[in-house]
């Protein structure tokens, strides 16, 4: 027989390889329209034995398809709490960094009320004196310190949420299910400020006393040579003061928000709404949430931008100079603002990464059920 013959009206990649269902219900008949594989040794009287007899060899053996996904991360498997965290970096880091200019109108609001007096007055002084570029400055430690941050807090998040599930057993998971909430909230939120405060330290420095540095390289050497490496930890207990019920307040709140989106407001179970839909409950549910967040954490914001900025400043010295109602109230309008965008852009980013990485969306479901017992 020619070898022209033989790959005549022939696919150079036969259909049956990426086709499950036809591993199960045909072989390979002929000689004359495919080539003869088996566990056996591949010869020419193997061939010719098997063409000779007709029969029917069965593959032991499966190539999977080019558009067939690779293999899911498992739930709740040092892999999941992985790609949690590098969900986390890249929903909180870039989304901080965007809005730099805000952020930094609103430090120098509280740390110069009278001369940034508002929102519009703020962003023309910094312009008129700084430029364009001037709204940027401090991008680079707030990308670095918030996506570290980010990764800590979405990664030890979902860790500390089922460990306690575990530990509350099904039913007070279940029937405690926002306390759960809160306290893996708080647990993961303790760790990831160690990581921001020191980036945190140098941002507010080189955002509210220009001409300082131009960002991170050269502001970390400055700020370590002035204070010291501890004094990159000076606002840590205030950051804490901030970041602890803030965290709380965005996992606790965005969770029950979106439980009771599917509860009440969509008629179809979660698991059947479209993946575009359910990102965009994620995105308003964040929202939300970052309206609250806002609200408990903002006289501790307010703390921690004037203790960075003034060296050897108390928390006195700053209830002293700011008062009772600055400490609660000044700058809180543009921090709703950028927090609620903050918070819903970062839900909908990570729970996107999620997605794309086969894993379900945040919340509107039970607590995972625990662990087995051996």
């Amino acid at each position: 027989m020619a070898v022209s013959e033989m790959f005549q009206g022939a696919s150079l990649i036969p259909s049956f390889l990426y086709s499950p269902s036809s591993l199960s219900s045909r072989g390979l008949i002929d000689g004359e329209s495919s080539f003869l594989m088996s566990s056996a040794s591949f010869s020419p009287s193997n061939v010719s034995s098997a063409a000779g007899n007709k029969e029917i060899v069965k593959r032991e053996f499966v190539i999977p398809a080019p558009n067939e996904p690779a293999e899911k991360i498992k739930m709740f498997s040092p892999a999941y709490y992985a790609a949690c965290g590098v969900a986390g970096a890249i929903s909180t880091g870039p989304t901080h960094s965007a809005v730099t200019p805000i952020d930094l109108v609103k430090c120098n609001m509280q740390i110069d009320p009278a001369k940034y007096k508002g929102i519009t007055s703020g962003f023309s002084v910094l312009l008129k004196e700084q430029g364009v570029r001037g709204l940027s400055r401090g991008w680079v430690p707030t990308l670095l310190g918030y996506s570290a941050q980010g990764a800590c807090k979405y990664g030890f998040y979902e860790f500390f949420k089922k460990y306690y599930s575990d530990i509350a057993g099904p039913e007070y998971a279940a029937k405690y299910k926002t306390l759960i909430y809160l306290a893996g909230s708080a647990s993961a939120e303790f760790i990831a400020v160690v990581a921001l405060c020191p980036f945190e330290a140098v941002k507010v420095r080189v955002q509210t006393q220009p001409g300082f540095a131009r960002g991170i390289s050269d502001g970390l050497p400055k700020f370590i040579k002035a204070e010291g490496p501890l004094g990159l930890y000076k606002g840590l207990v205030p950051l804490w003061g901030r970041q602890i019920p803030y965290t709380m307040m965005k996992f606790g709140s965005f969770e029950t928000i979106v439980e009771l989106v599917y509860k009440y407001a969509v008629p179809t179970p979660k698991e059947q709404c479209s993946k575009p839909f359910q990102l965009g409950v994620s995105f308003a549910g964040g929202y939300v949430a970052g309206i609250f967040c806002a609200l408990v954490s903002h006289p501790a914001d307010n703390l921690v931008s004037f203790l960075n900025n003034a060296k050897g400043a108390t928390v006195a010295d700053a209830v002293k100079n700011l008062g009772l109602w600055g400490l609660f109230t000044r700058g809180l309008p543009l921090r709703i603002f950028m927090i609620g965008t903050l918070t819903g852009g970062q839900w909908g980013l990570y729970d996107s990464c999620k997605v794309a990485l086969g894993l379900p969306t945040t919340g509107g479901a039970a607590p995972p059920a625990p662990a087995a017992k051996a």
